[in-house]
């Protein structure tokens, strides 16, 4: 629609100059033909009027000739311009196919990095991501030209005009614009918020240092939304991937593991420690009289303790321990290389820290210990965790509250029972 009514506009801008090329040309053939009528003193003045008109032709014609070469320039800019709009489609399409396979923010980063530079050769960039809290944004990748940019390795979004805004927003100190509190250098920066269901996931920073800078992040806005919008939809994706993955190894009460995740883990450590000669402990942990603080303080009250409870056991263990919530008030905590010994020691310290939290929630808590052992007590998983689960018994049959192991494979070792949920 737009091409036609510019062939329009520039046919009615040559009209006239073609109504006077055709006039004068008419008119010289028209004196020339009348030298031959006329007296010979009229035929010298029709000769000079019909040179006259030659000169007229050949102005016109020129003017033609430049008018027809700036529309044939103005053809050549479009057709330019509609192949590098197409490779810039056809860009993005490359990236948002790219981004299908993207696992993490550190893939997805890449694959925009490596975009940014093809679309945008000339500017520097960095990608922000919320980190799991949602309280800030890291930095997640960042590019220049000549590697001189140095973006801030993390934003505050109250300080961010673009994400409390919800749109783009540019910062460029030289021009007088209304700066985000993390603008602290020379350059222009041209900031994009990635949104996707409503929802923020990221930050999308371009910037320039030219001496245009202004006018260049403005020129690059289009390319920008169109790289936001992707990454959006990506980083969207990838949150909801990690959403899912937790959900199927986490506890939703308390964020611990789950048992199908401690199974799994205990068969590689168990493995792993036959290969290498070490020991591997296991311990079960039970609420004491948890249905009776659940019936007199409601369950409100015992989710609170539980989720304390594991945060004490996380908090005081290593990182390559494994917590789980074996079943309702019963947890089970994985001991990689740590021999029957220390593991009671573990249990010991566990045990004062979970009684501890009755100060803070003013009711008595408390926990019985079972710890079992490969080798010293159990030969493998088949009767590793029942061994712990028999001596957690013992220790509820003890009064509650305290730690026992279970007996050394000399002495006989446990019954081989399936695990039971300890109850009271």
């Amino acid at each position: 629609m737009g091409e036609s009514a510019s062939v329009i506009g520039y046919q009615h801008r040559i009209r006239p100059y073609r109504a006077v090329l055709w006039g004068s040309q008419l008119g010289a053939l028209a004196l020339l033909l009348a030298t031959f009528a006329v007296p010979a003193r009229f035929a010298m003045l029709s000769i000079a009027v019909a040179a006259a008109l030659l000169v007229l032709q050949i102005a016109m014609s020129q003017l033609l000739s430049r008018l027809s070469v700036h529309r044939m320039e103005q053809h050549s800019k479009l057709l330019s311009d509609s192949r590098h709009g197409q490779e810039q489609t056809e860009e993005l399409f490359s990236m948002t196919d790219m981004l299908q396979s993207a696992e993490d923010h550190a893939d997805a980063g890449a694959v925009l990095k490596a975009a940014s530079r093809r679309l945008l050769p000339d500017e520097c960039g960095a990608l922000y991501v919320f980190n799991n809290s949602r309280d800030r944004l890291d930095l997640a990748v960042s590019w220049a030209p000549s590697g001189e940019f140095e973006p801030p390795a993390t934003l505050v979004p109250g300080n961010c005009w673009a994400l409390k805004r919800g749109k783009l927003h540019v910062n460029d100190p030289a021009s007088g614009t209304l700066c985000c509190a993390h603008h602290d250098c020379d350059y222009a920066t041209l900031e994009v918020p990635m949104i996707a269901r409503g929802s923020v996931y990221g930050l999308l920073m371009l910037a320039s240092s030219a001496d245009d800078r202004m006018v260049r992040v403005r020129e690059v806005a289009r390319i920008a939304r169109a790289l936001a919008d992707t990454m959006s939809l990506a980083l969207s994706n990838i949150a909801l991937r990690e959403k899912l993955r937790t959900q199927s190894l986490r506890d939703p009460l308390t964020g611990l593991y789950n048992r199908r995740y401690m199974e799994d883990a205990l068969d590689r450590y168990l493995d792993m420690a036959e290969r290498s000669g070490q020991c591997t402990s296991v311990m079960m942990i039970d609420l004491d009289n948890f249905k009776a603080l659940n019936d007199q303080h409601g369950h409100a009250k015992g989710d609170a303790v539980l989720r304390d409870v594991a945060a004490q056991l996380v908090g005081a263990l290593r990182p390559a321990d494994v917590v789980s919530r074996y079943g309702g008030e019963e947890l089970v905590v994985i001991l990689p290389d740590c021999e029957l010994h220390d593991s009671v020691l573990k249990a010991e310290m566990l045990r004062a820290r979970i009684e501890g939290l009755s100060e803070a929630h003013g009711i008595p808590i408390s926990a019985s210990f079972g710890v079992a052992c490969v080798p010293a007590t159990s030969t493998g998983k088949a009767d590793v965790i029942p061994g712990a689960d028999a001596a957690l018994y013992e220790a509820k049959a003890a009064g509650r509250n305290c730690v026992r192991a279970a007996k050394s494979r000399s002495s006989g070792g446990s019954d081989g029972r399936a695990p039971r949920l300890a109850v009271g």
